[in-house]
């Protein structure tokens, strides 16, 4: 699946609003989070709490993401328990996840995959 490049503004942040694919909730505002690649594996789309209990769970590469740097710059987040050394990030309305991950150990990056999200 390729990007569309409407979603990124000249100066790499996102030119439309993130919203959770499943019930709408804007996740980032226009503008706040800047386009990163990096391959990332994260769990099939799941509940909650079905995503912290689940020892080997599908995954899936994903390499296109919304990258922000303050946990305090999303608009509706919810963070997993850890899973080992990462926490998954789920919307914050309806838990449906993993939208993005965090790594405990890059205490300043929070990636939200371009490919779980929706934009407007």
């Amino acid at each position: 699946m390729r990007m569309d490049e409407t979603l990124v503004s000249a100066d790499g942040k996102n030119s439309r609003a993130v919203l959770c694919q499943r019930c709408g909730c804007r996740v980032l505002s226009v503008g706040t989070a800047t386009l990163a690649k990096r391959e990332l594996l994260l769990p099939s789309m799941k509940k909650k709490s079905s995503l912290a209990d689940e020892s080997n769970p599908d995954t899936e590469l994903l390499v296109e993401h919304w990258l922000v740097h303050d946990m305090f710059t999303f608009e509706n987040v919810g963070f997993t328990k850890d899973v080992g050394n990462v926490k998954f990030l789920v919307c914050a309305d309806c838990e449906v996840g993993p939208i993005g991950w965090h790594s405990l150990e890059e205490k300043s990056n929070f990636y939200v995959a371009l490919q779980r999200v929706r934009h407007e």
